[in-house]
């Protein structure tokens, strides 16, 4: 009994409401993983409207960092280590295989607005921003019909939702989920001649992560 009464106190006392949230002044650390799920669009490839590109998701380590300008509003900056994602082509819609592959690092600065006080256990929030996408080692497989592929840098609007659940008056659990409107410019060589088609990815990207406030 006595033991069963002590688990229970340490349970009370961690989610008590001295879990007090984020409040003006405080920085706030997210660590977690992010998964880039591409909802992507592409023009012709080779000047053939049956060819298309189309880019696999990814899952990497991501962190944001963030201040508290208010009790309620923040900034906040998102980045990651670098995904990777597979380039298909496709035929009619119907995925044909890997064509090539590429990595991209997507900073992302966002305003956000925290619902509740600082006094709130559970806050969610929104956000909305900018999104600049830095595109590199780009690379073909082996026999692929095109060469010398390159993506151009991408910047555009971005968006997010989430929520903090503190578990003390410093760590908290979170969940969010983030859109960004990222369009490249994908240029190639074949046959002697230089081709661009227009790629729209525009990813949801998902979001658990630990978090630290001080």
């Amino acid at each position: 009994m006595k033991k069963a009464i002590c688990t229970l106190a340490v349970l009370t006392a961690l989610t008590s409401a001295q879990a007090f949230a984020h409040k003006e002044g405080d920085f706030i650390i997210r660590a977690g993983l992010a998964s880039v799920v591409p909802n992507d669009d592409s023009g012709a490839v080779l000047n053939d409207s049956n060819l298309g590109l189309e880019v696999d998701s990814n899952t990497q380590f991501a962190f944001t960092i963030g201040y508290m300008i208010t009790d309620n509003i923040s900034f906040e900056v998102l980045g990651a280590t670098p995904f990777s994602h597979d380039i298909n082509l496709t035929a009619g819609g119907v995925d044909q295989g890997k064509l090539g592959d590429t990595k991209h690092l997507p900073p992302t600065f966002m305003l956000q607005y925290y619902f509740g006080t600082s006094e709130s256990q559970f806050r969610p929030y929104v956000g909305a921003g900018l999104n600049y996408t830095m595109f590199f080692d780009e690379g073909l497989v082996s026999g692929a019909p095109v060469s010398d592929l390159e993506l151009d840098d991408s910047f555009g609007l971005a968006a997010n939702i989430g929520a903090d659940y503190m578990i003390n008056d410093s760590w908290f659990v979170n969940g969010s989920v983030w859109y960004a409107d990222i369009d490249t410019d994908a240029s190639y060589k074949a046959g002697g001649q230089t081709y661009t088609t227009k790629v729209e990815i525009d990813p949801w990207v998902f979001m658990i992560s630990g978090g630290y406030k001080f």
